[in-house]
């Protein structure tokens, strides 16, 4: 059991102020963990994490991070590429017209595609070359089963089987992405000591309409969704030494949804 213990080690976690941000945090600290948790958000669950401030869009930001954490700890052992961001809508009456792939914004697909892949190359870039001098790391992208499957849309339909909301193809796009980056990112490194995997999760219930749980839960061969513990064995696998002949590889963490 100590190959699964993180003693002495670095990590950071991206959006970590999010729902499964945090849960990540907590389960890297519990392992012995010295936890950096970044977001451009701050959350005051965080404090029992040494917090800083950081626009992963932002080379220049990841940059600082990266130095301030070298200069107080002196190395950066786990990189968790977890801050994403979903579509909302500003306006909920016009929500089902420009959720349509026909209709969806240039803007909000942009948008996605900078924070969820461009952020995690970004990062990826600035912290591995900090991996790079000691000769080892472990980076964990999280994608989604989104970035596997398309979306069943007929999951956004209410009671009254009415379609309220298509799920957009930028979230789908920018997984689908950091899963192929993470590929590219293990053979490049692989010889250099750094580990890259995914982790794709499904689901979390987080207080969403009951018709759509009700919807994803049935497409579930575990028949719920996802809470935020579910996850935190599989980054603590990830992150330390018990995954060590492990990288460029996808962990989907699901509750069987793909396997329909």
């Amino acid at each position: 059991m100590k190959n699964f213990s993180l003693k002495d080690k670095v990590a950071i976690v991206t959006g970590a102020a999010g729902l499964i941000g945090k849960s990540f945090c907590e389960a890297l600290k519990d392992a012995g963990a010295q936890v950096i948790a970044t977001d451009i958000n701050t959350n005051e669950d965080l404090n029992n994490y040494f917090f800083q401030y950081s626009d992963i869009t932002n080379e220049l930001s990841v940059q600082q991070l990266a130095n301030n954490i070298i200069e107080t700890f002196g190395k950066i052992d786990i990189l968790v590429n977890n801050a994403a961001i979903n579509d909302m809508f500003e306006d909920p009456k016009s929500t089902y017209e420009l959720s349509k792939f026909e209709n969806y914004p240039l803007e909000l697909w942009n948008r996605s595609i900078n924070v969820n892949l461009t952020g995690t190359f970004i990062c990826s870039k600035i912290i591995g070359k900090e991996m790079l001098k000691n000769g080892k790391g472990s980076i964990i992208n999280i994608a989604s089963t989104y970035g596997i499957n398309a979306p069943d849309q007929s999951l956004y339909k209410n009671k009254e089987d009415e379609q309220i909301f298509f799920k957009p193809p930028a979230y789908s796009a920018s997984k689908g992405g950091v899963i192929m980056l993470t590929k590219f990112m293990a053979a490049y490194w692989g010889k250099s000591g750094i580990r890259v995997n995914t982790l794709s999760p499904g689901g979390v219930e987080n207080g969403q309409d009951e018709f759509f749980i009700n919807n994803y839960s049935k497409k579930t061969p575990l028949n719920r969704m996802a809470t935020v513990d579910d996850y935190k064995g599989a980054i603590v696998f990830l992150a330390s030494d018990a995954s060590s002949y492990m990288t460029g590889a996808n962990l989907i963490i699901d509750g069987g949804w793909t396997t329909w």
